[in-house]
Formats: structure tokens, sequence, C-alpha cells
């Protein structure tokens, strides 16, 4: 993979959330925040060299991001089957989610600012 700083400028970011909240489907989540200790955990992976996110859709249809770890090669390092474990791998879900649980208003969640 090649690598990249992956940083914008604070401009780049509004207009890019702001596009994003005015075309968002309903059951997209304008953010959902992670606890650090919980993305910590994921990133102390043996061989984690990337944060990698997935989207998935739950039964009620609500989209929701899945963090995963992977190595230098870019392949995901992901539990066995049916095992939740931090040693051989651990994904991430259920971050909370905006709406219900958004954040106070900032730039890049609200045109009030």
């Amino acid at each position: 993979m090649a690598t990249t700083n992956h940083q914008i400028s604070l401009q780049q970011a509004i207009d890019m959330t702001t596009l994003y909240r005015a075309n968002r489907p309903s059951n997209f989540p304008v953010c959902e925040t992670f606890e650090a200790g919980a993305i910590a955990g994921l990133l102390a992976i043996e061989g984690c060299s990337f944060l990698r996110i997935y989207y998935g859709m739950k039964e009620n249809l609500d989209v929701d991001a899945i963090l995963v770890a992977a190595d230098v090669n870019g392949e995901d390092i992901l539990p066995p089957t049916g095992a939740l474990t931090e040693t051989n791998g651990l994904l991430l879900e259920d971050g909370y989610r905006c709406p219900p649980d958004c954040p106070k208003p900032s730039p890049l969640n609200s045109d009030e600012v």
C-alpha cells in the first residue's frame, strides 16, 4: 500500500461533511464516536500497520462503521470466526451513533456554528 499522511485542511473537512449531510441517506449516521481505549486496543494488535473502516448494515438497515486492524501488506487481521479476542484480532462496532447520540455542534457536524 502506498503511504500518505491522510491530512486535509479544516475547510476541506467542513466542505466534505457539509456535502455529506446534505446528501446523507436517513439510515447513514452523521458520525460515530469510538472510545480511545477501544481504538488503542485495535492499534496495539501485533502486526497492526493500518486501521481499516468497513461499512456494514444492521437488520434495521442502519449503516455502521466496522473497524479492523490491517497488517503491513494491507491484509485484515481477523479473529477466528465467532471469537472475540484481543490477541488474535479484534473488530470494533457500535460507536456512539449520531443521531441520536450527537456531539456538540462544530463546523464538521452542523451548519449552526
